[in-house]
């Protein structure tokens, strides 16, 4: 896989700082049941990566002091992780809203039969990913059959309560190297599809765009196509999407411990804040985060060409 870190090094994206901490979010491991195309996180069946239960409870030692109001939970498949269903449960009994970024997939796995009846009694918001409504383009970018999975697998939350009182949101990738349409056009394409052909209803729909690293911008490289999506990430730049990025509010741990600005910086294995070494939760202190510079790269355009794009979808 080709490197793509050395190519972001040359930032000319404006200096950004923290606001309030309010969101950590937990990748709790690369382990996952698929092996998608424009996964940033190179996640698959063979990963073995994990986050412990003594990592998890010193991020919930840390949280619980300083007030954290939700962990939003990636990997991987974050359900894979088995101290998955201890971390929602010790969460919420601290009020800490829990978001669980699902490939919807996972609930039809075997041994993971009962998932979505837990997540549905904790209250779990569930942001799963659909890159189309359209199942060959599914399939294409997830693999064969995943989309029927899929579908089932919405039907199910949808018995449970979820798109009406429990919320269920979804989320858009493009196919390649090209920006996401207007979210809202393309939410209204999704709803009107997913209920006349399969009775599915959720809340809203997510447009993100691919971030350049790990698997997809390898892809890129590989393909001779690389400083061309670059290219149109810097001149879709965007300057009324620049308060909204994610990582002014939300602080990215990997799955052993470590702090990062966001999940992207994560992935390229830039410290916190742009330190010389990379800091623990159990050596963070709150007081240390506001008003701090953010770590950014060329590759931070991903989050503010077009109308944007962060883990909560579109910016603008």
């Amino acid at each position: 896989m080709y490197e793509t870190k050395p190519y972001f090094e040359q930032s000319t994206f404006p200096a950004i700082k923290r606001n309030q901490l309010n969101i950590i979010q937990m990748n709790l491991g690369y382990l996952c049941n698929l092996s998608c195309v424009h996964c940033h996180v190179n996640a698959g069946p063979k990963r073995t990566e994990l986050m412990t239960k003594e990592t998890i409870d010193q991020v919930l030692e840390f949280a619980i002091k300083n007030k954290v109001t939700t962990f939003d939970l990636t990997g991987g498949a974050p359900e894979m992780n088995p101290h998955f269903r201890y971390l929602v449960t010790t969460a919420r009994k601290y009020n800490i809203n829990i978001i669980d970024r699902c490939n919807l997939v996972i609930l039809n796995e075997p041994t993971y039969e009962d998932l979505a009846e837990f997540l549905a009694d904790n209250k779990v918001i569930i942001i799963a990913s659909l890159p189309c409504y359209l199942e060959d383009n599914v399939d294409k970018q997830r693999g064969n059959g995943v989309f029927q999975r899929s579908i089932a697998a919405l039907q199910r939350l949808n018995e449970l309560g979820y798109g009406e009182v429990l919320t269920l949101d979804l989320v858009y990738n493009p196919q390649g190297a090209s920006l996401p349409p207007p979210q809202q056009s393309l939410q209204h394409s999704y709803k009107t599809h997913l209920k006349q052909h399969y009775g599915i209803e959720f809340n809203q729909l997510y447009t993100i765009t691919n971030m350049p690293i790990q698997r997809f911008g390898s892809t890129l490289i590989s393909k001779g196509i690389f400083e061309g999506y670059m290219k149109l990430l810097v001149d879709s730049y965007n300057a009324d999407t620049l308060d909204q990025v994610m990582c002014r509010n939300t602080l990215s741990i990997d799955w052993r411990g470590y702090t990062y600005d966001c999940d992207f910086n994560q992935m390229l294995d830039l410290p916190l804040a742009d330190r010389a070494d990379k800091i623990h939760i159990t050596d963070l202190m709150q007081d240390q985060l506001k008003d701090t510079s953010i770590a950014t790269r060329q590759h931070c355009y991903g989050c503010t060409a077009g109308q944007g794009s962060s883990c909560s979808g579109a910016l603008s």
